[in-house]
């Protein structure tokens, strides 16, 4: 994020064995996501975001690598004492092109475990659910003023 983000997040998660879902699939896949961010409001251009699903349950099957190449939305608000950050933008999934949304809740160290609230990938992914990642794993900046 740089020396100074006044709204931002930096991520670093790993949730095994999640049930997800694929917009072309009936049935729900499980396997491993992997979340790494390091986005910043004032730099959006240098700005990353990628999410790797491993499936376990059919494996090297439905594996994908999510990367964002644009980012139309980065928005920070305090939610009691936690930080809130929506991410809005295009990435590539497989060379195709997709809208993506993804919400990070840093919670309060004191309340426990950090929480991807959403991730979807328009028209192809969705998490399925709130993931709750261990403390530290997300660190939002933009909050402490708001």
């Amino acid at each position: 994020m740089g020396v100074i983000c006044p709204c931002g997040v930096f991520v670093e998660a790993f949730v095994e064995n999640h049930k997800v879902k694929f917009i072309c699939l009936p049935e729900r896949i499980t396997g491993n996501l992997a979340y790494s961010a390091d986005i910043c409001i004032t730099s959006p251009e240098t700005s990353t975001f990628t999410m790797t699903f491993t499936d376990t349950e059919t494996p090297n099957e439905n594996n994908f690598t999510f990367v964002a190449k644009t980012f139309s939305l980065i928005k920070c608000r305090k939610v009691g004492q936690n930080c809130e950050v929506t991410v809005r933008g295009i990435g590539i999934v497989n060379g195709r092109r997709f809208a993506f949304e993804a919400i990070f809740i840093d919670v309060a160290q004191q309340f426990g475990k950090d929480i991807i609230q959403k991730f979807v990938i328009g028209g192809f992914f969705d998490q399925n659910g709130a993931l709750a990642v261990p403390q530290g794993s997300i660190k939002a900046e933009g909050c402490q003023e708001a």
